[in-house]
């Protein structure tokens, strides 16, 4: 597993928007951390690396939220509410997962069961100093 640390907002832009470049049609991305961690920092400069032109906001309440204006699309999910994974295909993930975009996946340890085999996952912990994060990937 690859660790990356990240010590401010200008590390978890230059990750997140170099991370973009790589990402392909059908990547699912698995976002693993606690409260407060930064998932969705990242998920926004992952975003902004896209091209999203829209203002990204957390999904908590809708679960997944749609982005078309990048290079890509992007499907950014919050499943921090959800009781099962089984949840998740009642609101379609596999055409999400398996379509023309990205999906971003928050909390997505709670559903990892439905994630497809092939999905990047990039566990956020935080680090010995203030504000640091490590990331741990396994890509």
């Amino acid at each position: 597993m690859r660790e990356v640390i990240i010590r401010n907002e200008e590390d978890t832009r230059a990750f997140g928007t170099a991370l973009a470049q790589q990402l392909k049609p059908g990547t699912v991305l698995a976002l693993i951390g606690n409260l407060g961690t930064g998932k969705t920092t990242l998920t926004k400069y992952i975003a902004e690396g896209l091209g999203v032109k829209e203002t990204l906001t957390s999904p908590t309440f809708t679960i997944v939220r749609e982005y078309h204006s990048g290079r890509l699309p992007l499907y950014h999910f919050d499943v921090y509410r959800l009781k099962s994974a089984e949840e998740l295909f009642d609101i379609g993930c596999d055409e999400y997962f398996y379509g023309q975009g990205v999906s971003i996946v928050e909390w997505a340890d709670q559903v990892a069961e439905v994630l497809p085999e092939e999905t990047l996952c990039v566990f956020i912990v935080y680090g010995q100093e203030e504000g640091e994060r490590i990331y741990q990937c396994t890509f």
